[in-house]
């Protein structure tokens, strides 16, 4: 009895412990969240410079999850009345004053788009890596993509939506147009995890712009050749953007921020979001 209950314990164990490595391994963004448990992810997260200076030009809005549920998002109304809408990913850090500010900048250059920053974390914000690790591991994916979903519906039946995230953000700008389906006209994702599960990337309806960093280390060529391989199988079509620079290089609240090459990205994104927007 003694026995078959050790192995009994040890199936449990070697179970228990198969599903967390193939849970982590299948879905992008809890093996994104793992990079945390790297030093060296770390210390390319500088704590975000102070911002000076604090005006926006949007409002936090509630997105309605069900009756007694709620998510939040930072709300930029085009100034014209408009179906389109750019739904924006926030990085590890949260949906911070840069993130608003990247908000407001891309309602201003995209003029005739609702631009619509999506708060994965609830109302909180890191200030520094280690909080943002935590953060970002304490990420639940059902309730995120909870959040996402109301995200959707709030831009209506009729809405063409297209999104963009940063890093933690690119990724879940990925998943985000994976769930928006019809409604999807563009997806951009500035280096963050792809999706890998071919039968997911069959269901998006619009092209993808990947922009990544030479310099990274974590989603690096080998991420990006196994990410265009898989949409070549699942036959949708990816555009490629690498820059010579370090991951994170697009943040202007990183210090080592490469002014450079995230307008030259900037550029490059800004043109494919009105392409499809249109």
């Amino acid at each position: 009895m003694k026995g078959s209950l050790f192995v009994f314990a040890l199936l449990i164990i070697f179970n228990s412990t198969s599903f967390s490595q193939t849970c982590c391994k299948s879905n992008p963004t809890v093996a994104f969240a793992k990079l945390v448990d790297d030093p060296k992810f770390k210390s390319k997260h500088e704590s975000p410079l102070e911002l000076n200076e604090i005006h926006h030009a949007g409002d936090m809005i509630r997105l309605n999850i069900d009756k007694a549920n709620e998510g939040k998002a930072y709300f930029v109304k085009a100034k014209s009345n408009s179906k389109k809408y750019l739904l924006v990913f926030h990085e590890w850090w949260g949906l911070n004053d840069y993130i608003k500010n990247e908000a407001d900048r891309l309602s201003a250059e995209l003029k005739d788009v609702n631009v619509i920053a999506i708060d994965l974390y609830d109302g909180k914000v890191a200030t520094n890596p280690d909080e943002a690790g935590k953060l970002m591991q304490g990420v639940i994916i059902d309730r995120a993509k909870a959040i996402v979903n109301a995200g959707i519906e709030y831009c209506g039946n009729d809405a063409k939506i297209a999104t963009i995230g940063w890093c933690f953000g690119g990724g879940w700008s990925m998943q985000a147009a994976i769930l928006t389906d019809k409604k999807l006209k563009a997806c951009v994702m500035y280096y963050g995890m792809p999706e890998t599960d071919i039968d997911k990337l069959k269901n998006l309806k619009s092209e993808v712009l990947m922009i990544w960093a030479k310099k990274d280390q974590w989603i690096n060529e080998k991420v990006v050749n196994e990410f265009k391989q898989n949409m070549k199988e699942a036959k949708k079509k990816l555009t490629i953007e690498g820059f010579d620079a370090e991951h994170a290089f697009a943040n202007p609240s990183n210090p080592k921020f490469d002014n450079k090459a995230a307008k030259n990205a900037n550029k490059k994104a800004m043109s494919f979001l009105k392409s499809k927007l249109k």
